[in-house]
């Protein structure tokens, strides 16, 4: 994927956090599901935030029925982006606080919520349709997505917060190499303005200290 252009972005630069889908399965019944932490620990952000959400189950399902079905990739990319959407809502809808988080589709309606003190959930198809560089299959996920908001937003920095803890100190290439990021990431992270950084399972530390959130039980980093 070519380099995005940084265009200006909101004031002051918010913090772009990607929060895989994966996390809001919960795969121990008696415990909530890791994702309904880190959204706690985002309802307590003193700095502006997006929120760019993976398409969890629903991009899982995207990729079986392509298979089954046989649809191209550039149908199943658009079938994938609105599993981002479908995701997004229902981060909105299971946040702690009520219209905390808001659905935005640009960059003028993330700016005003952002303007609002608020936190503004990405839904991608809309900006996403205006750049036709963006390739049109499995080689760009929601991470390359979120690296490529956070270029547009001119962002401080990009967390993508996994449901797996990714190796210590790996280069973009070596991530995408083992799996934690898709192909593109690593071509557009390449000499951004902006700073990323991977998170794991509980490993939400550093991401209270880039918000400026208070840590809680059920976010620590133990």
């Amino acid at each position: 994927m070519p380099r995005v252009l940084v265009r200006a972005g909101v004031t002051p630069p918010p913090v772009v956090v990607k929060i895989g889908g994966s996390l809001f399965e919960c795969r121990d019944t008696s415990a909530p599901a890791p994702g309904l932490a880190l959204l706690s620990l985002l309802d307590r952000a003193r700095v502006p935030v997006v929120v760019v959400p993976g398409g969890g189950a629903f991009a899982n399902a995207v990729r079986s029925e392509q298979l089954r079905l046989g649809v191209s990739d550039p149908a199943a990319h658009q079938m994938a982006l609105l599993a981002m959407h479908q995701m997004a809502h229902a981060v909105v809808d299971i946040a702690p606080t009520p219209g905390r988080l808001i659905i935005a589709a640009s960059h003028v309606e993330i700016a005003q919520v952002l303007a609002g003190g608020r936190i503004a959930v990405w839904v991608p198809m809309p900006m996403v349709a205006q750049d036709p560089d963006i390739p049109e299959d499995w080689t760009v996920t929601s991470d390359t997505l979120a690296a490529w908001l956070a270029s547009r937003l001119g962002a401080r920095h990009l967390v993508l917060v996994k449901s797996a803890a990714a190796p210590q100190r790996a280069t973009a290439s070596e991530l995408s190499a083992a799996g934690f990021v898709d192909r593109a990431f690593p071509g557009l992270v390449a000499g951004t303005g902006f700073g990323w950084s991977v998170a794991g399972p509980g490993d939400y530390a550093r991401l209270a200290a880039l918000i400026g959130a208070d840590m809680q039980p059920g976010t620590s980093a133990d």
